[in-house]
């Protein structure tokens, strides 16, 4: 999924400010070379946002884009997460934003179904996730309304950055419901206190700025709605990350299923 607002912004400026430095009798300019600087940076940010698929190329965006996205993130864990959790990962459910992007990666795995839920509208999708949307892969559903979907329906659920967006009063309702859905576990993925996330213009999407909560609060957030950590999940995560000299961007919590 594509989401390239400073691009967008300059294409429809209508203005090019450094014509006269290309003129050939005039004298190089500084402006020129800002210019060139500038058009380069929105190809290679609006390329990265195209491929949506390798690792370097996902670490580079985040870079670029001045923030961070646990979707995107997420994209790099999947390797680390099939090793993790193994047969659990053959049916999966991701909720969050860039989730066509993410069910694209994850439907790669070998033996691996994926179904995503945008809890946001898809203003700007490509044609890959327009598709994933015409065969019901995905849908654009509100996560603080009851999911559609029977108990147990998925082995793993997967949300990131989805939840961040969320006020308590609504978080006391959805993660529940998202582990509900859950036959093996719940996997969590939320910013650090402290990161740039969303920019001003994504505001009208998200509703809110996120709130980006410390691991402690989301401990007792977890204590408080009766959802216990999967302690055996955690260890194989950290040692299958580690082999792989993995530092997550984001903070990845493993939560068991609902009984």
């Amino acid at each position: 999924m594509s989401r390239r607002p400073t691009a967008r912004r300059f294409a429809d400026s209508g203005s090019i400010p450094f014509v006269g430095a290309l003129h050939p009798k005039s004298r190089p300019s500084p402006l020129l070379s800002v210019g060139i600087f500038i058009v380069g940076t929105l190809l290679v940010v609006g390329y990265l946002y195209r491929s949506g698929g390798r690792n370097g190329d996902i670490a580079a965006l985040n870079r670029l884009d001045g923030g961070v996205s646990c979707s995107l993130e997420l994209q790099r864990l999947i390797p680390i997460l099939m090793k993790t959790y193994g047969d659990s990962m053959r049916k999966v459910l991701h909720v969050g934003p860039e989730t066509c992007s993410v069910v694209s990666q994850l439907l790669k795995e070998e033996d691996t179904e994926a179904w995503g839920i945008e809890p946001y509208e898809l203003d700007d999708a490509d044609a890959n996730c327009k598709s994933l949307v015409r065969k019901g892969i995905v849908r654009v559903a509100d996560i603080k309304f009851p999911l559609p979907y029977r108990p147990k329906s998925f082995s793993l659920v997967i949300v990131s950055d989805a939840l961040d967006y969320l006020s308590p009063r609504y978080l006391n309702k959805t993660v529940p419901e998202l582990a509900r859905v859950s036959a093996d576990g719940l996997v969590i993925l939320s910013g650090y206190p402290g990161q740039q996330r969303a920019k001003v213009t994504e505001l009208s999407k998200f509703g809110r700025p996120a709130k980006l909560r410390s691991s402690s609060w989301w401990i007792r957030f977890f204590i408080q709605t009766s959802l216990e950590e999967n302690e055996a999940a955690i260890k194989k995560f950290e040692q299958a990350a580690s082999k792989k000299s993995y530092k997550s961007a984001c903070q990845v919590f493993h939560l068991k299923p609902l009984h």
